[in-house]
C-alpha cells in the first residue's frame, strides 16, 4: 500500500518540478542548459539503474526464503498429528532460529537454507561434518550454525524446565538434492519432505507431559520476546 502511494507521489512531483523549472527560466529569461541537465542524467540514470537492480536482488533473496520457510513448516505441521509441538521463528540471541519440533520423538532446532538453484542440477553433498553446496563450501557453516542453535535451545529449556532435553540440529535445503557421502553426523542435513519421516522414525523419548512441559515454556518465551520488541 506504501509502496504504490510513493510511486503515485514521484509520478505527481515529477513533472511539477519540472514546470517550476520552466516557470522560473520564463520569469527569469535564463538561458537553457542542455549540457548540464544531460550530465546530471548521465550520473543519475547509472546509480538508479544499479540500486534498482540492488534491491530487485535483495527482494528476490528475501521472498526465496519466505516461501521456503513456508515449504518446510508446511511439511512440519503434520507432525502434530503424533502429538508433535510445531514453533516457527524463534527469536534467539542475536539470531533467528527458523523453526522448532517438540515431540515423542525428540526436539529438534531447524534451520532453513533457501538458495537459488543453479543448471543443470542442485545437489547438496555431505561428508562427515561438513557439506558442499554445487560443489562450494558457504560462507557461513550451516551446520556449525545450527549446531550452536541447538544448544541454545537446550540451555534455554533446561533453565525455564529445569529438566534437559537433548537437541538435534537439522538444516533443510528445499528444493535441492542432498547427497550423504559418509553416515550422519549428529546434526541432519536433508530435503525438507524426508524430514518429517526421519523424525517419526526415532525411538519415542519425550514423555506426552514433557513435550506439553517444553512447548509451555519455549511458547512462553516467544510471548515474553514479542512483548519486549512492541
Amino acid at each position: 500500500m506504501s509502496d504504490t502511494a510513493s510511486g503515485y507521489f514521484i509520478a505527481a512531483a515529477f513533472p511539477c518540478m519540472l514546470a517550476a523549472m520552466e516557470w522560473l527560466g520564463y520569469l527569469t529569461h535564463a538561458p537553457r542548459q542542455p549540457i548540464l541537465f544531460s550530465v546530471l542524467a548521465a550520473i543519475a540514470v547509472p546509480i538508479a539503474v544499479w540500486q534498482f537492480w540492488r534491491i530487485r536482488g535483495r527482494v528476490r533473496r528475501l521472498k526465496l526464503g519466505r516461501d521456503g520457510e513456508r515449504v518446510v513448516g508446511q511439511f512440519l505441521e503434520r507432525l502434530r498429528d503424533g502429538g508433535g509441538q510445531v514453533f516457527h521463528d524463534i527469536p534467539g540471541q542475536g539470531f533467528n532460529l527458523d523453526h522448532v519440533v517438540i515431540s515423542p520423538h525428540g526436539v529438534y532446532a531447524i534451520e532453513t537454507k533457501t538458495l537459488s538453484k543453479p543448471w543443470p542440477k542442485a545437489v547438496v553433498t555431505v561428508e562427515g561434518d561438513s557439506l558442499r553446496v554445487a560443489g562450494r563450501i558457504p560462507d557461513r557453516d550451516p551446520i556449525q550454525q545450527v549446531s550452536g542453535a541447538a544448544r541454545w535451545l537446550e540451555c534455554l529449556l533446561e533453565q525455564s524446565t529445569g529438566k534437559h532435553f537433548a537437541v538435534r540440529g537439522v538444516v533443510v535445503f528445499p528444493g535441492w538434492f542432498v547427497e550423504q557421502r559418509s553416515e550422519r553426523g549428529p546434526v541432519w542435513v536433508l530435503e525438507p519432505k524426508a524430514l518429517p519421516a526421519f523424525i517419526e522414525q526415532e525411538a519415542v523419548s519425550v514423555s506426552s507431559a514433557d513435550v506439553a512441559l517444553a512447548a509451555f515454556h519455549l511458547s512462553r518465551y516467544v510471548r515474553s520476546e514479542a512483548e519486549k520488541a512492541t
